[in-house]
């Protein structure tokens, strides 16, 4: 929401009569991209009156100016010589006149908006401003008389001079009602009211739109949802320190876990976080994926994801299986789980960007969690994934839901086969994903087939257009065989660089569309 106001100051010379009042709101309404928005409604509440945007987004709300009549009905020409009150600003003596004996509230603010004077007066009279204000600059005087308001703008140079002259064409501000506010309303956008101290304003407004809601999952760009942890300091015991982050340990099932945290630089436990879960491949831990010397496993920390993050918007982590296999079952799921939930609990993350991520084993690992933890899983990737060796619950406890899959996969990998990840597990998450038309009718994308790498260099990404756009897939190959460091120079026996590896920037765009 942006707002912008800019107040209508008047002439200086005023006629006080009670029966003389007029108002104008001006201004546009647009979206956050700055499109004006056409037909929106903007209701003053308090006055009852209402006013429709045009093409350009702009409207008016106006209230005429009553005329006073004397005796016998005939109208008054409104004109500075025949009014019964004024005020003015001469050589720094405030006048004031009136017909009755009304109080008279004054306020004078200097140019950075601070309260510099303040008096409330009676009648008619005079004030030496010279008494109250010293220093030379421009000030802005606040008047108002019973429901009346001016307000005024005079330079103290020495001589106090009024930087405006008197004008008949302006009338008195009618002041705002109590707790007074114009509201906007149009289709698709959230509605917006703001509070209005004076009724001669201008108000230049953004409305957002309206998040669509869904029965699972979240819109692309959605306000980040802040964890339990946020606003409070961890209370989490770490078991010890390790280059770039700190070793911890939960108790799952009986049986001692150890993971390992990192937290940005810039960490503030009132900023919801991001989450990147690695996990480790076979014959690693998680400790690896902390810090290691760089090879062709090991470029960077978490597959490459950390030197990426560079506003410190991500909290990586590292769980590590025992006995470095992801054979647990329930266990290593219940392990995922209560990590995340601790984490919740002690951190700010942003639970709705939660993302796991892991090659060959800890692909496997990923995959299974990706189609058990969709409730608090955003998006997974993997690279040389299978559709083997996996554990998932059975029966009512499997859970038929959506979730973005991004895979990077070599076509000659011997491990884990490119055909049987690209045949069994692409299509059913394809499946999970498919877009739903506005008659309810399930597209087909479990039978799109992606572009894939022809020849021994280069790679291939491939966007699926048949899922929810909520739920993006995309399928990545290259003709290496099975590592996850694929680059575009063919296989690692012709003589490659790991450095030169394309995976992590892929990845790190995969993410950050959320």
């Amino acid at each position: 929401m942006v707002i912008k106001s800019t107040k209508i100051a008047a002439a200086c010379f005023l006629a006080f009569s009670g029966v003389v009042s007029a108002y104008t709101i001006t201004g546009s309404v647009s979206d956050d991209q700055g499109t004006a928005i056409k037909g929106a409604s903007v209701s003053l509440l308090k006055e009852g009156k209402i006013a429709t945007t045009d093409d350009q987004g702009k409207f008016t709300i106006h209230e005429e100016e009553a005329v006073p009549q004397d005796s016998i009905g005939m109208a008054i020409q409104s004109s500075f010589s025949n009014s019964v009150g004024y005020i003015s600003v001469n050589n720094g003596v405030l006048s004031y006149a009136q017909s009755g004996t009304s109080p008279v509230r004054v306020q004078v603010f200097n140019s950075l908006g601070h309260q510099v004077f303040k008096k409330t007066m009676q009648g008619s009279g005079t004030y030496d401003l010279s008494r109250a204000i010293k220093a030379r600059g421009t000030y802005f005087a606040h008047v108002s008389v019973g429901n009346v308001q001016q307000n005024f703008k005079f330079t103290a140079d020495g001589s106090y001079a009024s930087s405006l002259t008197a004008s008949a064409e302006h009338a008195l501000l009618k002041a705002a009602a109590q707790d007074e506010a114009i509201r906007f309303v149009a289709d698709g956008f959230d509605t917006l009211t703001v509070p209005l101290g004076t009724l001669d304003t201008t108000l230049d407004v953004k409305l957002k739109k309206t998040a669509p809601q869904f029965k699972f999952g979240y819109a692309l760009k959605n306000d980040p949802t802040p964890s339990k942890g946020c606003g409070s300091a961890s209370k989490l015991q770490k078991v010890r320190s390790v280059e770039n982050g700190d070793q911890f340990q939960i108790t799952v099932g009986g049986e001692n876990r150890k993971y390992f945290i990192t937290l940005p630089k810039n960490y503030d436990n009132n900023k919801p976080h991001k989450v990147l879960f690695a996990l480790h491949c076979y014959g690693s831990n998680g400790e690896d994926f902390v810090h290691h010397a760089a090879d062709y496993d090991h470029p960077t920390p978490y597959y490459g994801q950390q030197v990426l993050d560079k506003n410190g918007d991500y909290i990586f982590v590292s769980l590590d299986a025992i006995g470095g296999l992801w054979n647990k079952g329930q266990a290593d799921h219940d392990f995922f789980a209560q990590t995340l939930t601790t984490l919740n609990e002690n951190y700010c993350i942003d639970t709705s960007r939660v993302f796991i991520t892991g090659f060959s084993y800890g692909a496997m690992f990923s995959y299974s969690l990706a189609q058990d933890m969709q409730d608090r899983v955003r998006a997974a990737a993997t690279y040389a994934v299978a559709d083997y060796n996996i554990w998932l619950p059975e029966g009512d406890a499997m859970k038929d839901l959506p979730i973005a899959w991004m895979n990077v996969h070599g076509v000659n990998d011997d491990r884990c086969d490119y055909n049987l990840a690209k045949n069994s597990a692409l299509p059913r998450i394809l499946k999970r994903n498919a877009k739903v038309d506005e008659n309810g009718q399930r597209a087909e994308a479990e039978k799109e087939k992606p572009d894939e790498i022809k020849g021994n260099t280069g790679h291939v990404c491939y966007d699926f257009t048949e899922v929810d756009p909520r739920f993006p897939v995309k399928w990545c190959s290259w003709p290496g065989s099975h590592q996850w460091t694929a680059h575009d120079t063919g296989n690692m026996s012709v003589g490659w660089d790991w450095q030169g590896t394309w995976v992590p920037e892929e990845v790190h765009k995969f993410f950050e569309q959320f």
